[in-house]
């Protein structure tokens, strides 16, 4: 990776993956403002750079599937659930980025006219193109999808250089490095090694998706300050997954 100095961003154009937990206060669930704030706090910091920038939104805060199906829940209620739940996170996140002074819109690959924009690819390129930052929410729309697939699937039709999956580590291990301090960390993984390491950082479908369209997946520690502004200069942070 090229890091030669530059005010430039390396990258036009990115679609950032944020968990549904992120936006969460003390004990993982539900909304807190002040979280919401601190997330577009640091989205604004590279939307400043004059970086492109399209969010795809968890539900974990809210929901998760898997509590219902292990209840005997059916499969495609419970995902039609966190499909909805993802909507009140993309409301929240846009709040906060309003109130940034960033133009936001929210658009849903679930209908719901009173409160979203349907999702439709060139739409949300144009809003890009006027520099506004959208919220894609909804998932694929499809129940037995993640959201980390949905992610690949929107940074490929919305024709972003790179999906930046935001977490709470600094890149992708080869273990918990919370619970094994000698856990390694990669600079630079294949797609390949990815799959076959069965590396949790996202769902095998992502990773499948992205080697497929040569989509490069950098995997970052969206909490440590200047580390968003550093991937998108192109500078060496995180975890790198190409082909």
């Amino acid at each position: 990776m090229d890091t030669s100095p530059t005010n430039t961003p390396r990258y036009k154009r990115i679609l950032l993956k944020l968990s549904g937990e992120a936006l969460s206060g003390e004990g993982g669930a539900g909304i807190d403002p002040n979280q919401a704030a601190f997330m577009a706090h640091r989205v604004k910091a590279i939307h400043d750079l004059g970086v492109q920038v399209g969010i795809v939104i968890g539900a974990g805060n809210l929901w998760r599937g898997k509590i219902g199906v292990d209840r005997g829940m059916d499969q495609s209620t419970a995902d039609y659930m966190g499909m909805i739940a993802t909507v009140m996170n993309a409301l929240a996140l846009r709040d906060a980025l309003e109130r940034e002074g960033i133009t936001t819109r929210v658009q849903s690959a679930i209908e719901m006219n009173k409160v979203a924009e349907p999702y439709i690819r060139l739409r949300a390129m144009r809003h890009l193109e006027k520099k506004r930052v959208v919220i894609i929410s909804g998932g694929t729309g499809n129940p037995y999808f993640t959201t980390d697939t949905a992610a690949a699937l929107r940074a490929m039709e919305i024709g972003a250089e790179l999906l930046i999956k935001a977490t709470k580590v600094d890149g992708i291990y080869d273990s918990d490095p919370k619970k094994n301090p000698n856990a390694r960390r990669y600079d630079r993984l294949t797609y390949q090694e990815a799959i076959a390491n069965r590396l949790e950082v996202m769902d095998m479908t992502a990773f499948t998706l992205c080697m497929d369209n040569n989509l490069p997946i950098l995997v970052v520690d969206f909490w440590q300050e200047g580390m968003l502004e550093a991937a998108v200069m192109g500078e060496k942070v995180g975890t790198l997954v190409v082909g």
